[in-house]
């Protein structure tokens, strides 16, 4: 095992995290990936100064391949997957194609993250709790050019489900949101 990786585990552990039971530290696709309830897919190339972006699609997609080959072959079949490498909607749907036993359903990325802040910005907006909030959009990677559309979205306030756009009544506000 390399430094790198002890020193992982050596994190991971010094969190007292109470969830966590045991660490494996392996290099191995058939022993990381195996059984697996939850895959945090953290491992993408970043981009790296004068690196065009398809050099950068072109080695993440030889990762997330790799990744959700493994887990089709190897983690159960009701495995939760949450991409975090970024571009993260890029290297979910690369790792979701490389595993077709999977439910589609069980992948997510980054972008939730995104989702959320835009449903909590709506909800605090209209002083309801953020699960009133659904149906938002997010357009695009975690990056500057993406864009939070709440054309579809829905908002429960006092008992009555109405648009998002209906409810909040300030295209502004709305505008500057999704910018």
């Amino acid at each position: 095992r390399s430094s790198d990786l002890d020193g992982v585990v050596m994190e991971l552990e010094d969190c007292a995290l109470p969830l966590l039971r045991e660490v494996i530290a392996t290099d191995k696709e058939e022993v990381a990936f195996k059984d697996l309830d939850v895959a945090i897919l953290v491992g993408s190339m970043p981009r790296r100064e004068g690196m065009e972006r398809k050099d950068l699609l072109k080695a993440n997609v030889k990762i997330f391949k790799s990744q959700g080959a493994a887990l089709d072959k190897y983690a159960k079949k009701s495995v939760k997957v949450v991409v975090v490498g970024n571009p993260a909607n890029t290297n979910c749907l690369t790792a979701l194609k490389s595993a077709p036993s999977i439910p589609k359903c069980n992948f997510s990325c980054l972008t939730r993250l995104d989702h959320n802040r835009a449903k909590g910005q709506i909800a605090l907006k209209l002083s309801v709790a953020s699960d009133a909030v659904k149906n938002v959009t997010i357009w695009g990677n975690h990056s500057s050019t993406q864009y939070p559309d709440v054309s579809h979205a829905k908002v429960t306030v006092q008992g009555k489900e109405v648009g998002v756009y209906e409810a909040i009544k300030d295209d502004k506000w709305l505008d500057r949101k999704s910018t």
